[in-house]
């Protein structure tokens, strides 16, 4: 026996509906948090250029990535609210939602503040302060230097020195192998 056909639209569950509203009011204050955030990395930024000590730029780099966390939650809660309630429950609904201009353009907004924020946490982060105060040492990667032409750079672990002289030739035609015993 079949099951009876539903009238009308699908309703949209209260646990969506509160979900949907949650989102709505932090996609409000989308402007503000990337404001902070815009801030917060002209703070860090130049902290850095003025060769500011570790004790105040790392602060300044945590502040920044709790600021890009922020503006990026904020913009996929901005993304879930141009889909719209109904999303939270259909699938469906949701994959069509996200085919529209609207949607895009926040997604690509969360996507580039997303990678911001895990380039920052990457390459952005200075050594933490305790680690100087105890008088650690962090391994940092030496600059790269070009070397002069013509001499090989030696090869990890390899003491740089004279080069090796190339091996003497045994002329023409294959070297000979020694016979396997049977």
């Amino acid at each position: 026996m079949l099951s009876p056909v539903k009238r009308g639209r699908n309703q949209v569950s209260a646990a969506a509906e509160a979900s949907y509203l949650a989102d709505v009011a932090l996609a409000s204050n989308f402007d503000q948090l990337l404001q902070r955030a815009e801030e917060a990395e002209r703070q860090f930024r130049r902290a850095q250029a003025t060769a500011a000590p570790v004790d105040v730029q790392y602060p300044l780099a945590h502040v920044l990535d709790q600021a890009l966390t922020d503006v990026t939650r904020a913009a996929y809660a901005a993304q879930r609210a141009e889909i719209g309630p109904r999303g939270y429950d259909d699938r469906i609904f949701r994959r069509k939602a996200m085919a529209t201009s609207g949607v895009h353009r926040w997604t690509d907004e969360a996507e580039r503040l997303l990678t911001m924020r895990e380039t920052h946490r990457l390459t952005g982060f200075p050594a933490r302060p305790e680690a100087a105060a105890l008088g650690a040492t962090i391994a940092h990667a030496p600059p790269a230097v070009p070397e002069a032409a013509g001499t090989p750079e030696p090869a990890v672990g390899e003491e740089p020195g004279p080069s090796p002289e190339p091996a003497a030739s045994q002329g023409p035609g294959p070297s000979p192998e020694p016979a396997a015993s049977h």
